[in-house]
C-alpha cells in the first residue's frame, strides 16, 4: 500500500481565503500507508519560497515554517512525509492560503448607509472604473452594521447568508473576503449591497426590544485590484455612493420578510442605471481596530428538502409538511398576476390540526412575496430564517404544485466528522434528532433555539452539549470565534454573562453551569483537537470566571448565594419554575466551582504557568473538601438525594473515598430504579447520569434509562414523532397539545448531550489522549436492548471507526485506526490489546439476557415489578383505570415503596373494588407471555 497525504489545512479554516493569521498552523492527514509504517519527519514546501524539513511525527497544527504572511499575501503550500523505514510519500497537492487585511491601517473605506434610517431594508451602490488590463486578482473586503448581501455588476458575490453574522459587535466585528476577479470588466463597474436589520437593528429577546446595537444600517466595502502589469487599484465605500429603497419592505429575524417584486429593478447593481431617483448616503468613519477576519465558516444553504406531504387544515388552508424540523427558509417558483401576494407562515408542530404558533411567542415567522407578474418567478427571503417543519401557504395563484416549493436548510458550514448507528431504529432516530438539533442551532453562533423570540447564545446549553457537538462536526473555528466573543463580553460587562453576545440579558452575577462555559468549552476543544493555543488564548477568560466565582463563594468555598438556574428543566420542577429542581442549586454551583477550578489548574500546568497551576489546584481541592463537608455523609448520601446531585459528585470526582463512591453510585442506581427508569434530570444532570451509572458498576441501569420509551425519556420523544431534541421532556403533552408553560421549543440541543455517551460508551469510540493521537476503544454492549452499534469519526489524523455485534453467544468487534495513531482496545471481558493503524477484529463470548418470562403475581414486590415493563404496564394501567386522578402520580416512581406488593397496595387505595381482580388477570397474562387484556387496563366504553 502506498503512502498518501492529504492537502494541507490552515488552522481550523475550511476555506483559507482572507484569514486573520499571519503564520497559520498547518495540518494534514496521512491517508494510507503499509502496515507498520510510522511517520518520523516531514518536508514542507512553499511555492517560490523554498522548503523546510523537520524531524518529528507531528501532523496537526504544526507551526508555520516560513516568513509570516503580510496583508493580502497569498501562498501555496504542500507537504510530504518520511517514514521510519526511510521512505517518503509523494508530495500532497498544493493548498492555497491568503491573508486578509491584518492591520487596522490597511482599511481606507468608510461606513455608508441610507439618508433615511427608517427604510426597512435599503440598497446602496457605488460606481467605479476598471482599467482595460488583465486582472490578476481582485478581492472585496466587506462587512455591515446589520446584515448584507454584496453584488458586483448584478452578480452576487459569494454564497454566504446573513453576513457578517452576530458577534460582540462593540469589540469584534467580522469582515468577509470575496474573490471578485471574474466579476469585474474593463470600464464602468458597480458594487451593490442589500442591507437588513439582522441582529444589529432587529428584534432581540422576548421583551419586544430592537436596535440594541444601533438604529442606523451601514455597509463597509473595500476592493483591492491587482493587475497583471503589477499595478494596483483600491476602491472604497464613501461619500460618492448612493442609496435607495429596494423591494424588501421589511425584514426581521423573528418577524420574517416582506418582498414586493413589483418594486424590484433587477438591474439596480449594474452599470448604466439612472441614479436620478437615488439619494446620497450618510458617511461615518471606521474604527478599524474592531474588524477581525472570521475564525469559523460562514452560514450557507447546506441542503434542500422537498415537501413530504400536502395537508388541508381544518380551517381549509394548505399546509406543507417537510417531514423534518429544520432551520432555514422556503424557496418558491411561482407564476401569477402582478400584485398577488403569497403568504408563508412557519411552525414546528401542529396543535388541534393547525399550526402551533403559540410557542413562537413574539416571533410571527411570516414571509410574504408580492409577484411581479408574467413569467415564472423564483424567490427566497434574504434576511430572515425560521425554525419549522410545517409551512402554511395562502394566496398561491392557482393550484399549488408542491414541487414548486423547497425548504433550504441553513447553518454554519461545519464539516461533518461523526457518525453513529445502532440496531434499534428508535436509537438511530434519536441520534439523527441530536444531529438535526445541532444543525438548527449553529447558525453563526451556538443558540438555544431557532424559532421563537430568543435564538440567543446561551452559555449553559453549549457547555453541556460541546462534547457531542465536537464529535458530530468540526466545530473548532466556530467555537473559537464564540469564545473570543465570550472573553470580550466578560471585559465589557465586568463578569461572565449567561448569554453571548450579551446585550439582551446583560450581566446579573455569576451563574453556575452557564458561566462555566468559559472553562469547559475551551477544555473540550483542547481535548478534541489537542490545541494548546485555545487554552493559551482563553486562559485569562477561564481564570477570570473562576476568580468571579471565588469571590461569590466566599471564605468557606460554598457557593450558596445569588440566583441560579440550577438543574434547569428538571421534569419534576413546576412548569413555570424551571429552576426549582429537586437538586439544591448550591450543590450544582459548588460542584461546578470545583470542576472549573480543576480545569484552570490543569490548563495552567499544560501552559507552563506553574504559579497559577498551584494556586488553582489548591483552590480546587479546597472546594472539593468543602463540598464533601457540607453535602455528603460518610456513607456517601447527599443532602439533595437526587440523581443530578449524585451524578455531579461522581462525574466531577468530588468523592475521593472508594467506598463512598460505591455507595453513592448504588444510591443513584436505586433512585433511577425507583423512578421506573424514567428521566428525572434537567440540563445539568442529563449529560452526566448515564456516565455516572455505567462508569460505576451500573451499566444495566444506564441502558434501562437510555432505552426507556415511556416518558419522560429520550426515546419517548422519538415515539411521539420528534425529529429534533425538545427543550422540555414534555414539550408535547400525551394528548397532543403543546406544553402551556409559555416557554417550550421543539429544537433545543441541550438534552441531546447524551450523544457523547452514545459515542464513547455504546459504540466505544473515545480519545485516550487529547486530539486523538491515541484512541481508547472500549464498547460496553448491553445484555439486552441492542445487538449492534457502530461509530466513526474523522479525527485530526484520519478516520477511526468501531463496530460491534452480538450473535450466537459471541461479540464481534471491528476497529479501524488511522495512520500515525495507536489504540488501546478494551473488550467487554476486560482483555486489552494495543494496536497500530489498520483494521483489526476480535471476538469473544458474550451472553445476552435470555428472554425468559418471569412469573409476576399480586404478591411480587413493586421493586421487582418496576424491572418488568409489561408488569409495570399492568400496574399503572389498572390504577389509572380505577382511579384516573392517580394516573399522573404513576410516573413519579416508587419513592421508598419498593417492598410493597400489589396486594398490599390495594388495601391503601380509596376504591379497591375490582382492582385486585384486574391485577391478577393482568399479571397472569404477563407471566404467560400473552397480550394484556384491554379491559384490564382500560375503562369500558361509555
Amino acid at each position: 500500500m502506498a503512502v498518501t497525504v492529504s492537502p494541507v489545512r490552515f488552522e481550523h479554516h475550511s476555506d483559507a481565503i482572507g484569514i486573520g493569521e499571519s503564520a497559520p498552523r498547518l495540518s494534514w492527514v496521512v491517508e494510507s500507508a503499509p502496515p507498520g509504517w510510522r511517520p518520523v519527519g516531514y518536508e514542507m514546501e512553499r511555492r517560490d519560497a523554498g522548503t523546510a524539513a523537520v524531524d518529528g511525527a507531528r501532523s496537526v497544527l504544526v507551526e508555520w515554517p516560513f516568513e509570516p504572511l503580510v496583508s493580502r499575501e497569498r501562498a501555496e503550500v504542500r507537504v510530504r512525509v518520511t517514514g521510519a523505514d526511510g521512505t517518503a510519500s509523494p508530495w500532497s497537492e498544493w493548498a492555497a492560503v491568503e491573508a486578509g487585511l491584518l492591520e487596522a491601517d490597511d482599511w481606507a473605506a468608510q461606513w455608508v448607509g441610507p439618508l433615511d434610517d427608517t427604510v426597512g431594508s435599503p440598497l446602496v451602490r457605488g460606481v467605479f472604473q476598471v482599467r482595460d488590463v488583465e486582472i490578476a486578482r481582485a478581492r472585496a473586503y466587506a462587512t455591515a452594521r446589520g446584515v448584507y448581501e454584496l453584488e458586483v455588476n448584478g452578480v452576487r458575490a459569494g454564497d454566504q447568508e446573513l453576513a457578517p453574522g452576530w458577534s460582540a459587535y462593540e469589540s469584534r466585528l467580522r469582515y468577509q473576503t470575496y474573490d471578485i476577479t471574474d466579476a469585474l470588466r474593463a470600464g464602468e463597474n458597480v458594487l451593490g449591497a442589500w442591507l437588513g436589520d439582522g441582529w444589529w437593528r432587529g428584534y432581540l429577546g422576548w421583551d419586544g426590544r430592537k436596535a440594541l446595537y444601533g438604529d442606523q444600517l451601514g455597509v463597509l466595502v473595500q476592493v483591492e485590484i491587482e493587475y497583471a502589469d503589477g499595478q494596483g487599484q483600491q476602491v472604497v465605500s464613501g461619500p460618492d455612493w448612493r442609496s435607495g429603497t429596494g423591494p424588501v419592505r421589511a425584514a426581521d429575524l423573528y418577524k420574517g420578510e416582506q418582498f414586493d417584486a413589483t418594486a424590484y429593478d433587477t438591474a439596480w447593481s449594474t452599470p448604466g442605471v439612472d441614479e436620478s431617483g437615488w439619494d446620497g448616503v450618510t458617511v461615518s468613519d471606521l474604527e478599524a481596530s474592531i474588524l477581525v477576519a472570521p475564525d469559523g465558516p460562514p452560514v450557507r444553504v447546506i441542503e434542500t428538502l422537498p415537501v413530504a406531504e400536502v395537508l388541508t387544515l381544518p380551517s381549509g388552508r394548505t399546509l406543507l409538511d417537510f417531514g423534518q424540523n429544520l432551520v432555514g427558509r422556503l424557496r418558491l417558483r411561482v407564476q401569477g398576476a402582478a400584485g398577488e401576494t403569497v403568504t408563508l407562515r412557519h411552525a414546528e408542530v401542529l396543535e388541534h390540526g393547525e399550526l402551533a404558533t403559540e410557542p413562537l411567542r413574539g416571533a410571527t415567522a411570516t414571509d410574504t412575496y408580492t409577484l411581479r407578474g408574467g413569467a415564472v418567478e423564483e424567490w427566497a427571503p434574504r434576511f430572515t430564517f425560521h425554525g419549522f417543519r410545517y409551512a402554511e401557504v395562502t394566496g398561491w395563484p392557482g393550484d399549488l404544485d408542491p414541487d414548486c416549493i423547497v425548504a433550504e436548510v441553513m447553518h454554519s458550514d461545519l464539516r461533518r466528522t461523526g457518525w453513529f448507528s445502532a440496531s434499534d431504529p428508535l436509537v438511530g432516530r434519536l441520534h439523527e434528532n441530536i444531529r438535526w438539533g445541532m444543525k438548527g442551532n449553529v447558525l453563526d453562533l451556538p443558540t438555544d433555539c431557532p424559532q421563537r423570540d430568543e435564538r440567543l447564545g446561551w452559555t449553559g446549553d453549549l457547555q453541556v452539549f460541546a462534547p457531542t457537538a465536537e464529535f458530530l462536526y468540526d466545530s473548532a473555528g466556530f467555537l473559537v470565534s464564540w469564545l473570543l466573543d465570550l472573553a470580550a463580553e466578560q471585559t465589557r460587562y465586568g463578569g461572565t454573562p449567561t448569554v453571548v453576545p450579551a446585550p439582551v440579558i446583560g450581566y446579573s452575577g455569576p451563574m453556575a453551569a452557564w458561566g462555566d462555559a468559559a472553562t469547559i468549552v475551551p477544555w473540550t476543544l483542547y481535548q478534541a483537537h489537542g490545541d494548546l493555543e485555545v487554552l493559551a488564548r482563553q486562559f485569562p477568560s477561564m481564570a477570570s470566571w473562576v476568580d468571579e466565582v471565588t469571590a461569590a463563594a466566599g471564605a468557606d468555598h460554598i457557593w450558596d448565594s445569588g440566583f441560579q438556574y440550577g438543574d434547569w428543566l428538571d421534569p419534576l420542577a413546576p412548569p413555570h419554575r424551571p429552576e426549582a429542581a429537586q437538586t439544591y442549586p448550591e450543590i450544582v454551583a459548588t460542584a461546578y466551582f470545583a470542576r472549573s477550578a480543576r480545569i484552570v489548574a490543569d490548563s495552567a500546568a499544560l501552559l507552563g504557568r506553574t504559579v497559577e497551576a498551584d494556586r488553582y489546584g489548591g483552590l480546587a481541592e479546597k472546594v472539593r473538601a468543602a463540598f464533601r463537608r457540607e453535602y455528603v455523609t460518610g456513607a456517601g448520601r447527599l443532602l439533595s438525594d437526587s440523581p443530578t446531585a449524585y451524578a455531579l459528585a461522581l462525574q466531577f470526582q468530588l468523592l475521593t473515598d472508594s467506598e463512598q463512591r460505591r455507595r453513592a453510585a448504588d444510591r443513584l442506581a436505586e433512585i433511577v430504579r425507583d423512578n421506573q427508569y424514567r428521566i428525572s434530570t434537567g440540563f445539568v444532570g442529563t449529560p452526566l447520569i448515564c456516565d455516572a451509572l455505567s462508569a460505576n458498576g451500573h451499566l444495566d441501569a444506564a441502558y434501562r434509562l437510555f432505552l426507556q420509551t415511556e416518558g419522560p425519556s429520550w426515546l419517548n420523544t422519538v415515539t411521539l414523532g420528534a425529529t429534533t431534541i425538545w427543550e422540555r421532556w414534555d414539550s408535547l403533552l400525551p394528548d397532543g397539545t403543546v406544553n402551556p408553560s409559555g416557554m417550550t421549543s421543539f429544537n433545543h440541543y441541550a438534552l441531546g448531550a447524551v450523544g457523547d455517551w452514545m459515542h464513547r460508551v455504546v459504540a466505544g469510540l473515545d480519545k485516550a489522549e487529547p486530539g486523538y493521537r491515541r484512541l481508547r476503544i472500549a464498547p460496553q454492549p448491553p445484555r439486552r436492548g441492542l445487538i449492534d452499534a457502530s461509530a466513526r469519526l474523522r479525527t485530526p489524523y484520519g478516520e477511526a471507526s468501531t463496530a460491534w455485534s452480538l450473535a450466537g453467544g459471541e461479540l464481534r468487534l471491528s476497529v479501524t485506526v488511522p495512520v500515525g495513531v495507536t489504540a488501546e482496545v478494551v473488550l467487554p471481558s476486560g482483555a486489552v490489546h494495543d494496536v497500530e493503524h489498520g483494521t483489526h477484529e476480535w471476538s469473544e463470548p458474550f451472553e445476552v439476557d435470555p428472554l425468559v418470562r418471569a412469573v409476576v403475581t399480586v404478591d411480587t414486590i413493586l421493586g421487582d415489578i418496576v424491572d418488568d415493563p409489561q408488569a409495570m404496564a399492568v400496574l399503572s394501567g389498572v390504577i389509572s383505570k380505577h382511579i384516573p386522578e392517580a394516573a399522573e402520580h404513576m410516573t413519579t416512581g416508587l419513592k421508598g415503596r419498593a417492598d410493597l406488593t400489589p396486594r398490599q397496595l390495594v388495601g391503601l387505595l380509596p376504591r379497591p373494588d375490582g382492582v385486585l381482580a384486574d391485577f391478577e388477570r393482568g399479571f397472569a397474562a404477563v407471566s404467560a407471555g400473552e397480550e394484556i387484556p384491554r379491559d384490564v387496563i382500560s375503562p369500558a366504553p361509555e
